[in-house]
């Protein structure tokens, strides 16, 4: 949820207690992942980039040639699927009309301005509308007011479904983000003491994120029966007595610095530039790519009976382009991934959720 913003296990800490996971590592460094994992869906995302800047390379040197040469001023296109689909400037759509969605959003950025060129080259039209209550843009999507929105992972939908009775459903991935331990008085993890006040996010699918990365990094102990939404009622060990502060999950990164409060949890993509802070700043990481993130890969989402609109495959090769992955770097600062996660894993997965949601309700 940040730039969009938004798991839980780790693959090993530090003598500092932060964990080891770093989203802009080399997939050529490193083992290949098993099928439908989320590193699998990392290196598939940037494996489409590659393509797709290849394929625009391709196209961009064929036209220097026939027009004597000369390449100059030439914009490298995703030239995926959808963009065959497209037929030409004269758009996607059956009767070759120019498709148009809006898609609300949770804060203006560059991807969303990436998006929105890569996507029109393509034959469609994408206009944006930000909000700031994470509540609003599925509230609008299911009042019609929008086509779809970019802006929350699979956790978070399923809350909301689960407590509005709705049947909002994903339509691709978009990005995962690194979530962490914070503080502006402490130096690690160990210097955390007695009655310490820890801010969290106060929505259900975050507030059970931030609950089980502090078990991860050994904070507290959660109970078995918890789901993947426990509470702070599921704490069953707290030696520190730690105690929980809810706040809305986007304005934590402005209590950073609250001396009333002792650290946070949160993504890392939600500080303001201007803070200067990022993943090495952090006390703790989480590992975003394990499995156990599954539940937090962001996606699109539409109302169940759109799913099957055109569009959609346009604006996902609109995300695969190189300039997308670019804008969200200079977003996120590396903090937040494009990954491609095949849409029956997301719907899944919502399933499984929901299943899970309804259970402890």
């Amino acid at each position: 949820m940040s730039t969009e913003h938004d798991g839980t296990e780790h693959d090993g800490t530090e003598h500092d207690g932060t964990a080891q996971s770093d989203l802009r590592a080399d997939p050529a460094t490193s083992a290949a992942p098993p099928a439908g994992s989320l590193r699998a869906g990392l290196e598939e995302a940037r494996r489409r980039r590659r393509r797709g800047l290849l394929t625009g390379v391709g196209v961009a040197a064929a036209a220097a040639l026939v027009g004597g040469g000369v390449l100059v001023g030439t914009s490298i296109a995703g030239g995926g699927a959808a963009a065959d689909a497209a037929g030409g400037a004269g758009g996607p759509g059956e009767d070759g009309e120019r498709l148009s969605v809006t898609i609300a959003g949770s804060g203006e950025s560059e991807l969303q301005d990436a998006v929105k060129e890569v996507a029109a080259e393509d034959g469609l039209d994408v206009e944006w509308v930000n909000f700031d209550d994470w509540t609003l843009p599925n509230s609008a999507l299911v009042a019609g007011e929008v086509d779809a929105n970019a802006f929350q992972h699979t956790a978070f939908l399923s809350a909301y479904n689960v407590a509005n009775d709705t049947d909002l459903t994903p339509v691709f991935s978009t990005t995962i983000s690194q979530w962490g331990v914070f503080s502006a008085t402490k130096d690690s993890l160990d210097d955390l003491g007695q009655g310490d006040r820890i801010a969290i996010p106060d929505d259900a699918a975050n507030s059970g994120r931030a609950l089980n990365i502090l078990a991860a990094a050994d904070l507290v102990e959660i109970g078995e029966d918890a789901g993947v939404f426990p509470t702070v009622d599921d704490v069953t060990e707290n030696d520190l007595g730690l105690e929980f502060v809810p706040i809305g999950a986007t304005t934590i990164p402005t209590q950073f610095d609250d001396p009333s409060i002792d650290a946070v949890v949160v993504g890392t993509s939600y500080f303001e530039p201007s803070q200067g802070i990022d993943g090495d700043d952090a006390l703790y990481l989480d590992d975003a790519l394990s499995e156990g993130s599954r539940p937090y890969v962001n996606a699109v989402v539409t109302r169940a009976d759109d799913v099957d609109d055109p569009a959609w495959a346009v604006l996902e090769d609109a995300y695969a382009d190189p300039r997308v992955a670019e804008a969200l770097e200079r977003d996120s600062f590396g903090t937040v991934q494009l990954v491609d996660v095949s849409v029956d894993v997301l719907r899944d997965t919502l399933d499984e959720l929901e299943a899970d949601a309804r259970e402890q309700a």
